[in-house]
């Protein structure tokens, strides 16, 4: 039987881990704590995949193990798969989750009286849950690392909880 860690324990360690990075060791220089967040998330993604795929025979092209990534990998993370994957063919997919379990239980809605105006609240808002997407997509950039296949990751959630992760495979 696997090892399991509990799915209260992975959200409560991500919020922490992002409210430190941001609160207290880079509060001022919001880039850094989103390469270093980032980065925890490579090396995570980069051991899991190694688990992963330790009986699998190695992938033959790019569009197989991103189709690992959204049924198999995604499976064990979040306990589902990707909603929705497209591809322009050209080195470029995106991975839609229409209720992202690290999202569903955030809310971007915040109290005027302490934010100044509402829209610059909810900007705060968005831009720290946003902080919140480095940890996966350097979970899903170290997965694919580790199967050969050197990309950048990006996020986008404009319609939460909806995610869709964006992959750009490099030349």
């Amino acid at each position: 039987m696997g090892r399991e860690v509990s799915e209260s324990c992975v959200e409560s360690l991500l919020i922490e881990m992002v409210s430190s990075y941001c609160n207290r060791f880079y509060a001022d220089k919001p880039e850094l704590a989103a390469r270093r967040i980032e980065a925890i998330g490579y090396q995570v993604g980069h051991q899991l995949s190694e688990r992963y795929t330790m009986e699998r025979p190695r992938f033959i092209d790019h569009l197989e193990a991103i189709k690992f990534i959204c049924k198999d990998f995604w499976s064990e993370i979040f306990k589902k798969q990707i909603d929705n994957l497209k591809t322009n063919h050209r080195g470029t997919f995106v991975l839609q989750d229409n209720r992202f379990r690290w999202l569903s239980r955030m809310s971007i809605e915040s109290s005027p009286e302490t934010t100044g105006s509402s829209q610059d609240g909810e900007d705060k808002a968005a831009q720290a849950m946003s902080m919140h997407l480095y940890f996966p997509c350097g979970i899903i950039r170290g997965a694919l690392s580790n199967l050969g296949i050197p990309c950048a990751v990006s996020a986008d959630i404009s319609h939460l909880p909806a995610c869709s992760f964006v992959i750009r495979i490099k030349a």
